[in-house]
């Protein structure tokens, strides 16, 4: 019988985990290595505590309404897109109201985690612990490890001949940036076209003598303000949507997202991506391509090798003059508090069963929180696998025996070696990854059952955003105020507009939407017969488009 629980890091993983571990009655202690909460959305100026953080700058990729805690709104006057002085002040706002703060002690980092000798029959941990220079060593009946990807620093040097050996500049990565001052008159050179690598080119392009972005990969640019100005994932992520994926056939779903992708810009003009490509990523970004028509920033293909001061590129060309290599080549995770049989055994998050469990364990008690690249929220998706993981500890949820989670993980982990200089996109659909976890956890809605019982709130979370609010409305953890979370996120989103009133035609806007709404309601009654007869657990219509 599970009882206390051990989570590792108080960010916004580690605190939804202490919160879900109370709502089941278990016993948390939190273990944080810094002096406070909050993971890498807590910006510091220094970089010398080796500790991941956001740069200055940085703005939310996902809207307020599509990344808060489920039963925990962002409040009404925050924008829809967030500093990370807002995030980091919903989540001591989450935490005080939660009183979550009593389970967490701070200033300790875990130094090992390994089995009891008796794990087999127990399932429990030893977890050593220093604090102020003390080790101290305590059981625990399970573990979630809440550390995240956002860890060690991915820097694949030996890709790029002549970086160490010939370069003069200087050359860091993007965990080290804080803000442009640095860079004020240089030339720089971007390596790296993720969401970073873009946000930071164009931030860059303001102060510096002239911006390069090489990248290997077809990339398509999207924006975060979508049709008639409304957050782009409020739009795109939709239940309505997400059928259509399924019923659609490939080749014409992907030939309608490149349509849609062009009609804002065409991307072959500006060297991005061709509608031609089988494999590609996706960013958010409004500025770059301004930056790019302005020629404040210039694309380039990938590194081909450095010399003393220039760099050449695969297509032939060079630049010249090169001051800064900036790596924008993201993260490696790793657990070294972990012993080595379990440890060697986690390649990515397909090593894992759904991505949280070590499948080979003999007792599901030790949980990864977290590990996930979705197209939505990761703050969603860790509070998901949370309940998921709190609930098998309590009893309520049950897991397949080790041997069955061994062959779903080697099936949907194909056995292809890797190029070890190209990261793999293992981005997951963010609804369908959400229902298969919410479905283990028992908390997935029903869109049929609510057609009979609340056709008006059905057809808001069928046709509306996949907000998070809709996994509070059935099962274990339901919360009171889902309904009426879901029914007023449009006004929580255009609530921060509203500082000059020039006029409202929502009403007129809002009649319209609702007889499109009454018109669909046979696709709605489908689509609740289609996904509870077929649920596919395993499908992904992005897996299909390949993102």
């Amino acid at each position: 019988m599970v009882r206390r629980v051990a989570v590792i890091g108080a960010g916004a993983g580690g605190l939804a985990s202490v919160k879900c571990c109370l709502d089941e009655g278990l016993e948390p202690t939190c273990f944080e290595s810094s002096q406070d909460i909050g993971g890498v959305w807590r910006y510091t100026d220094s970089t010398d505590s080796g500790r991941v953080s956001v740069y200055r700058s940085v703005i939310t990729n996902t809207s307020k309404e599509m990344s808060c805690f489920s039963d925990f709104p962002f409040p009404e006057d925050f924008p829809s897109y967030l500093p990370h002085g807002l995030v980091l002040e919903y989540l001591r706002m989450y935490a005080r109201h939660f009183d979550l703060l009593r389970h967490v002690r701070f200033q300790t980092t875990v130094l090992s985690v390994r089995k009891r000798p008796d794990f087999s029959s127990s399932g429990q941990w030893e977890v050593v612990i220093e604090t102020g220079g003390v080790c101290e060593s305590h059981i625990f009946d399970a573990v979630m490890v809440c550390t995240g990807h956002y860890q060690e620093p991915y820097l694949p040097l030996a890709a790029f001949p002549g970086i160490e050996s010939r370069f003069k500049g200087q050359q860091l990565h993007s965990r080290e940036y804080r803000d442009v001052q640095a860079f004020r008159g240089k030339r720089v050179l971007v390596v790296g076209i993720g969401n970073t690598g873009g946000d930071l080119s164009v931030e860059l392009s303001r102060v510096a003598a002239k911006v390069f972005l090489s990248t290997r990969s077809n990339t398509w640019v999207i924006s975060r303000v979508s049709d008639h100005g409304f957050p782009f994932d409020m739009v795109s992520t939709t239940r309505f949507k997400h059928l259509l994926e399924w019923l659609l056939p490939a080749a014409l779903s992907r030939r309608i997202r490149f349509w849609k992708f062009n009609s804002w810009f065409n991307h072959t003009n500006y060297g991005l991506a061709s509608s031609k490509s089988s494999k590609f990523k996706m960013i958010i970004n409004e500025e770059l391509p301004f930056c790019l028509l302005s020629g404040t920033v210039v694309l380039k293909p990938n590194v081909k090798e450095f010399t003393e001061s220039s760099a050449v590129f695969e297509d032939g060309t060079t630049e010249e003059n090169i001051d800064v290599v900036l790596f924008a080549t993201g993260y490696n995770f790793s657990f070294p508090f972990l012993e080595e049989s379990v440890r060697s055994t986690i390649d990515d998050n397909r090593s894992l069963y759904e991505c949280v469990f070590p499948p080979h364990l003999e007792k599901p008690t030790l949980a990864i929180i977290g590990l996930i690249q979705l197209t939505g929220s990761i703050m969603v998706g860790s509070e998901m696998q949370a309940r998921w993981v709190t609930g098998v500890f309590a009893g309520w949820n049950k897991l397949p025996p080790p041997s069955r989670m061994m062959a779903e993980v080697l099936k949907r982990k194909p056995p292809v070696k890797r190029n070890p200089y190209e990261r793999e996109n293992l981005k997951m659909s963010f609804i369908s990854y959400m229902d298969r976890i919410a479905a283990r956890a028992g908390v997935k809605p029903s869109v049929l059952r609510l057609l009979l019982a609340d056709p008006q709130l059905a057809l808001v979370v069928f046709f509306g955003p996949c907000s998070p609010y809709q996994f509070r409305l059935a099962g274990r953890g339901r919360w009171s105020g889902a309904r009426a979370a879901i029914l007023t996120q449009w006004q929580r989103t255009l609530r921060p507009l509203r500082t000059r009133v020039v006029g409202d035609s929502s009403s007129s806007s809002s009649g319209w939407m609702c007889w499109v709404c009454l018109l669909a309601l046979p696709a709605a009654l489908t689509a609740g017969f289609l996904f509870s007869k077929y649920p596919q657990p395993g499908w992904s219509p992005w897996a299909r488009l390949q993102l």
